[in-house]
C-alpha cells in the first residue's frame, strides 16, 4: 500500500529518532514474547518424549503421573514436569523432558524446607528474581503481569478512543444543541470520582464471579470514566476541519454526515490522536498498577506488578528483592513507552509537517 507523502515523511522522521524507534521495537518484541509466555515461563514442559511418543503439555489438559510411568502417589496426582525430568535423567534412555527457560508458573507455590516463604534470588534453583511471600516465582509473576498490563492498556486505549473520537467528531460536526447537550453531560460525568466508583462497585460484586468477568468489569469502569478527555480535542479539531473547502465539496457531491466525519475529517485529524496514544497507554498501566497496589484492581491471584509492589512494601526489610524487582520492572516499562511517545509526538508535530503553509 502506497503511503501518503506526508505520512511517509512523518514515519521517516520517527525512524530517525533512534531512542524512540528502538524503544518501539523493544516493546513489540517484549509484547510478542509475552503472548507466548507459556513457552518461556511455565511449570509445564514444552515437550515430553516418553517411549517414543511425543507429548506437548503446555497447551494441553492436565495429565497424571501414571501417563509417564510414575507409580504410587506420584502416579495418581498431576505430574510435576521438573521432577519428571529428574526421573528420566536418572533412568537414562531416550525419555526426555524439555522445560521452558524459567521452569516455574506464575501461580505455582514452591516450598523450600517445607515452608512457603519469600526466598532471595537463586539462579541455581531457577528463581532469578527470588520468590514472593507465598513461594511464587517473581520473574514469572512479572512476566505474566507485563502481559496482563499491556493487553489491558491496549484494550483500554482502543475503547477509550473509540468512544471519545466518535462522540467528539459528532459534537464538532453537528454543533448547536447536540454539542451543548453533550458538553453539559461530559462536565457532569467528569466530576464523578473514579476511585470511589471502583471501590463501591467492587465491594458489591460477588466473589463467585470469575477472574475474567472481574477484569472485564474493571476495564469497563475505567473506560466509562476515561473517555471524556479525548472528546474535547476531537471536537476542536472537527470544528476547524469542517470549515475547509474539501468538506464543502464532499457535501456538494452528496456525501452523508457519517462519510464526511469518518472518511474525510477524521483522517485529517488523526495525527493529533496518534501523539496521545503512548501516553494513554502509560496512564492505563499506571492506573491498573495503582489500583492493584490499593487492593481494588485485578482480582487475585492474577499476576500483577501492583500486587508485587504491595507485597514488597509490606516486607521491605525481610524481602527487599520483591519491591526492587517490581519497581525496576514498572519504571522500565513506563520509560520505554515514554520514549516512544516523545518520538511520535516530535515526528507527527504539525508545526513541522503540515499540508497548510
Amino acid at each position: 500500500m502506497k503511503l501518503n507523502p506526508l505520512t511517509a515523511r512523518k514515519l521517516r522522521r520517527f525512524r530517525s529518532l533512534r531512542r524512540g524507534y528502538y524503544s518501539f521495537w523493544l516493546l513489540i518484541v517484549l509484547t510478542g514474547l509475552s503472548l507466548v509466555a507459556e513457552l518461556l515461563v511455565n511449570d509445564k514442559a514444552i515437550a515430553v518424549r516418553y517411549e517414543g511418543e511425543w507429548f506437548f503439555p503446555t497447551y494441553a489438559d492436565i495429565r497424571l503421573g501414571d501417563v509417564f510411568g510414575l507409580e504410587g502417589e506420584a502416579g495418581s496426582t498431576p505430574v510435576s514436569y521438573r521432577e519428571l525430568k529428574k526421573v528420566f535423567e536418572a533412568q537414562g534412555g531416550d525419555n526426555l523432558v524439555i522445560m521452558p527457560p524459567v521452569p516455574f508458573g506464575p501461580y505455582e507455590n514452591t516450598a523450600y524446607d517445607g515452608i512457603l516463604r519469600a526466598t532471595p534470588p537463586d539462579a541455581g534453583r531457577g528463581h532469578y528474581l527470588g520468590t514472593d511471600t507465598t513461594g511464587r516465582d517473581i520473574f514469572a509473576r512479572l512476566f505474566y503481569g507485563f502481559r496482563t498490563a499491556i493487553l489491558f492498556a491496549a484494550a483500554f486505549t482502543a475503547l477509550t478512543y473509540l468512544i471519545g473520537i466518535s462522540l467528539g467528531c459528532m459534537m464538532g460536526y453537528f454543533g448547536g444543541l447536540f454539542d451543548l447537550l453533550f458538553q453539559r453531560i461530559i462536565e457532569i460525568w467528569s466530576n464523578i470520582p473514579f476511585l470511589y466508583m471502583v471501590i463501591i462497585i467492587f465491594s458489591v460484586i460477588p466473589g463467585t464471579y470469575s477472574i475474567t468477568a472481574r477484569i472485564v468489569i474493571l476495564l469497563t469502569i475505567m473506560v466509562l470514566f476515561s473517555w471524556t478527555f479525548m472528546t474535547y480535542y476531537m471536537r476542536t479539531e472537527t470544528y476547524r476541519e469542517k470549515a475547509r473547502d474539501y468538506v464543502s465539496a464532499a457535501r456538494v457531491l452528496g456525501a452523508g454526515s457519517a462519510r464526511v466525519i469518518f472518511r474525510h475529517i477524521l483522517p485529517n485529524t488523526i495525527s493529533t490522536v496518534v501523539t496521545f496514544i503512548p501516553f494513554t497507554v502509560i496512564a492505563a498501566i499506571t492506573y491498573i498498577t495503582a489500583l492493584d497496589f490499593l487492593g481494588w484492581g485485578l482480582p487475585p491471584p492474577t499476576p500483577s506488578i501492583g500486587e508485587l509492589l504491595k507485597q514488597g512494601t509490606a516486607n521491605l526489610t525481610t524481602a527487599p528483592w520483591i519491591v526492587s524487582s517490581a519497581f525496576v520492572a514498572l519504571v522500565f516499562i513506563l520509560t520505554v513507552v515514554t520514549f516512544i511517545g516523545e518520538a511520535i509526538r516530535e515526528a507527527f508535530d504539525p508545526r513541522k509537517f503540515t499540508t497548510y503553509k
